[in-house]
C-alpha cells in the first residue's frame, strides 16, 4: 500500500500596491503553489527552458517566448517543465486603461498566453527587465518606473495578440473617473449611477474584473496618489489627505500605514533620504 500524497505547502503570498516583478532561474524541482491565487494579476515571461503551467482542464507548457497570464483569485500551480525554467514575472494591479491589453487568447480552462516571435521576443523582454529591476529600485519613483516598462511589454504583447477584447465600457469609465476626481464622492452608490448599474451589480463586475470590491480600489488610488504626492512635494499631510478625498488626517494616516507597512511622514522621510543619497552618488561620479 502506497504512502498517502503529501498536500502542496502554500507559496508566500506577495505585498502588491502597483507591482512586483523580479527575474529568476530554477531547476526541476521548481514549483509553485496558492489555492485561491492572489488579488493581483500575475504575469510570467519564460525567457529559457520550459514551465509548466495548470488550469481547470489542463495543462500547458509554457516554452521560450511565451508569456502567460493568471487573474485574480486564479489557482496558481505552475513549476519547471524541462530541467530548467528561466523566467520573468510582475504581479500587479492595472491601470484603467490597460484591460483592453489583458484580454489574451484562453488556454487549459482560463490560462491566458501570447507568443512573442521575432523582433518583438528581445522587445518584450527588455521591457519586463526593465520593470524588474525598477521594481527593487530605490528612486523615489521606481514604482511608477516600474508601471511604465511594464506598460511597454504588454503593448509589444498586443502586437502578439490574435485577439482583440473589448473592455466593459461601464466599469472603464467608472475606474476614469475615479482616476479623475479622488476627492469627490467616489462612494459605491455614486460610481453605481456613473455605471448605469445598481451598487451589488458593480461591485460584482468590478471585483471579477480587478479582484477587488470598488471601495477597496477607490483606498488603493487614493492611497498609492498620496503616497506619489509625499515623494515628490513638500505639502502637509492634512493637506494631501484632503487632496485625496479624506477629511480627517488622522485616519488616512491609519489606512496609509495598513497598506505602505510605515507612516505618511515616514515614507516621506524614506524617500527623501533616498533621493539625497542618489544625488550625492550622482555627484560623487561627475
Amino acid at each position: 500500500m502506497s504512502a498517502p500524497t503529501a498536500a502542496p505547502r502554500e507559496a508566500t503570498h506577495p505585498h502588491v500596491v502597483r507591482v512586483v516583478a523580479g527575474e529568476f532561474t530554477e531547476g526541476a524541482d521548481y514549483t509553485t503553489w496558492r489555492e485561491r491565487g492572489t488579488s493581483d494579476w500575475l504575469l510570467i515571461h519564460t525567457v529559457a527552458g520550459a514551465g509548466r503551467v495548470v488550469g481547470p482542464t489542463g495543462t500547458i507548457v509554457s516554452g521560450v517566448g511565451d508569456t502567460v497570464l493568471l487573474r485574480p483569485h486564479a489557482p496558481h500551480d505552475y513549476g519547471t517543465a524541462v530541467d530548467s525554467w528561466s523566467l520573468v514575472f510582475a504581479h500587479f494591479h492595472p491601470r484603467a486603461e490597460w484591460l483592453p491589453l489583458l484580454d489574451w487568447p484562453v488556454e487549459a480552462g482560463g490560462v491566458g498566453r501570447v507568443h512573442a516571435a521575432g523582433e518583438m521576443r528581445p522587445r518584450v523582454l527588455a521591457a519586463l527587465r526593465t520593470c524588474a529591476r525598477s521594481s527593487t529600485g530605490s528612486l523615489a519613483q521606481s514604482e511608477m518606473f516600474a508601471m511604465n516598462a511594464l506598460e511597454a511589454a504588454l503593448l509589444w504583447l498586443d502586437t502578439q495578440n490574435p485577439l482583440r477584447g473589448r473592455v466593459d465600457e461601464r466599469l472603464l469609465r467608472v475606474m476614469e473617473h475615479v482616476g479623475a476626481d479622488l476627492a469627490g464622492d467616489l462612494g459605491v452608490e455614486a460610481l453605481a449611477r456613473i455605471a448605469t448599474l445598481s451598487p451589488s451589480r458593480l461591485t460584482h463586475l468590478f471585483t471579477a474584473s480587478l479582484g477587488i470590491p470598488p471601495q477597496r480600489y477607490v483606498e488603493r488610488e487614493r492611497l498609492t496618489r498620496a503616497a506619489q504626492l509625499l515623494s515628490s512635494t513638500d505639502r502637509a499631510v492634512g493637506e494631501i489627505a484632503r487632496d485625496v478625498g479624506w477629511d480627517d488626517p488622522l485616519y488616512f494616516s491609519r489606512r496609509f500605514s495598513h497598506l505602505h507597512g510605515m507612516s505618511p511622514s515616514a515614507y516621506r522621510r524614506r524617500w527623501s533620504t533616498a533621493s539625497a543619497a542618489g544625488g550625492a552618488r550622482s555627484e560623487e561620479q561627475s
